[in-house]
């Protein structure tokens, strides 16, 4: 990249972040930014646990947002006198300097343009993702499982809080079932795009043949439900059950029925959590879960009919919507939005980052 092309790309990504500012209107973050201290700074905060975690999570993510702001406008200044010093002197490891900077902050930038792309009705919300094992056998119960470290992974290099309510293991490998529970802002938005099937294609080692193997997973994101839902719920409309707490193979990981099963009886669906370590927190828990989906399902219905009365019936998600192939080659592709790496390792580690981009950008363009 020479000098006019390197002062194109400039201009360019400073035209972005204006946008972006613009959007996001750093002065109204300021005076959010205040109204959340404030509150967070109250003697009384932490009488309620929820409301305290709710404000203290809300402040982090104000603060952090306009961290990223402040901190690309001073790059951006500082890249433009980089540039102009190695202009004025012929110094090409200075330019060399200048460039690999703007390159740094043009990955934020996109970060934040994608950031202001999340704009629906739950975006905003923290996030209840299941995992479930499909066709396959052992490998499918074995993918789940590497889905379920891998958005682990995700949440933790991202400083996302994230909490594991439920695993039902398989009797040889891998899980069944798992429910992680990611409570911060923009978490729903973010892994919303994640919904799907997701398939692998690798050489079974499960198989002493060596063959390769095709398995399947399902991944479902429910955005998590604050008081202001009203998910009002019948005590005739659900069953509950304990149970004790199991490990791989079955094994009981404790000797009290503190584990609790909850059937909606209406729709069918059924919410377990044994993560917590009294019934009754458990319950609380699994009912909150079971609230998430009911909120979601109201949310689809209520789309589904503007839908039918706009005349313009269309399914947003394709069956499978990423493959991950280890064998006879490398690679991860989503199959929406034709995004693909040919590391899968690193996928597999949590860098999913530039799926979720990728896949908000796709969201965005479809409606």
């Amino acid at each position: 990249m020479n000098i006019p092309e390197f002062n194109t790309r400039f201009t360019e990504l400073r035209s972005s972040f204006e946008q972006v500012k613009a959007v996001v209107a750093p002065e109204k973050l300021r005076e959010r930014i205040a109204d959340l201290s404030e509150k967070a700074g109250a003697p009384d905060l932490w009488d309620d646990q929820e409301k305290a975690q709710a404000v203290t999570s809300q402040l982090s993510h104000a603060q952090s947002e306009l961290r990223k702001i402040t901190d690309v406008d001073v790059a951006l200044s500082d890249i433009a006198a980089l540039a102009e010093l190695a202009d004025e002197e012929n110094d090409e490891n200075t330019f060399q300097e200048a460039l690999a900077e703007l390159e740094k902050v043009a990955a934020t930038i996109g970060e934040l343009e994608v950031q202001t792309l999340l704009d629906g009705e739950y975006d905003e919300r923290g996030a209840l993702l299941t995992i479930r094992a499909g066709a396959g056998g052992v490998d499918a119960a074995d993918f789940a499982d590497m889905l379920l470290r891998m958005y682990l992974r995700f949440s933790e290099k991202q400083g996302l809080p994230a909490q594991v309510l439920d695993i039902s293991y398989a009797e040889e490998a891998g899980i069944k079932s798992a429910i992680i529970e990611i409570d911060a802002p923009y978490a729903f938005g973010q892994l919303s795009v994640e919904a799907g099937t997701h398939r692998l294609v690798r050489i079974s080692p499960f198989n002493a043949a060596g063959k390769r193997q095709t398995s399947f997973a399902a991944v479902e994101v429910v955005p998590l439900i604050e008081q202001t839902d009203h998910i009002d719920i019948p005590e005739n409309d659900i069953r509950v059950d304990v149970f004790r707490s199991s490990g791989p193979g079955g094994q009981s990981v404790n000797t009290t029925d503190s584990a609790v099963r909850i059937t909606h009886i209406p729709t069918g669906i059924v919410v377990s959590c044994q993560n917590e370590k009294s019934q009754l927190q458990n319950k609380i828990a699994a009912m909150r879960v079971l609230q998430s989906r009911l909120l979601l399902i109201r949310r689809e219905e209520e789309a589904a009919k503007k839908k039918e009365l706009a005349g313009n019936i269309t399914a947003s998600w394709g069956d499978q919507m990423r493959s991950y192939v280890l064998a006879p080659y490398q690679m991860v592709k989503d199959l929406r939005t034709e995004y693909e790496v040919n590391n899968p390792s690193a996928v597999f580690d949590g860098d999913l980052s530039g799926f979720i981009q990728a896949g908000i950008r796709w969201r965005k363009q479809k409606d």
